[in-house]
């Protein structure tokens, strides 16, 4: 799995995460273009859920759902006041909102008035 952990994410998160806390990732339906990234500290992972990238003291966990779309993302962060926090891109994207929050990627299923159609 390839994902790139950017120097300022990785000062934010190291500063903002317990021991033993994970930074779980998803790929949810949401926003003008069919798909949103979730992130979330959490103590424990769900069933279902494993481990696909270390960084360091930063250790990101998925399900399997979301994990196959995860492969080329780069986390970033920034402290602007409009759009600052973690930021998610991936050279997989195929298309952007205007806006930059939602995005769709090649080979997910196409989205359709809010369902996913595979």
């Amino acid at each position: 799995m390839n994902i790139t952990i950017k120097e300022k994410a990785e000062a934010m998160l190291n500063s903002k995460m317990v021991p033993g806390q994970f930074l779980r990732v998803a790929v949810k339906e949401g926003g003008c273009a069919g798909l949103t990234y979730d992130a979330a500290f959490v103590s424990e992972m769900k069933e279902g859920e494993s481990v696909i990238h270390t960084a360091g003291t930063i250790t990101i966990i998925s399900d399997g759902a979301s994990a196959k779309f995860l492969d080329g993302l780069v986390i970033d962060y920034s402290d602007e006041l409009i759009n600052g926090g973690l930021q998610f891109t991936n050279s997989n994207t195929k298309t952007t909102c205007g806006c930059g929050q939602s995005f769709n990627l090649s080979g997910f299923p196409k989205v359709e008035s809010g369902k996913c159609k595979i």
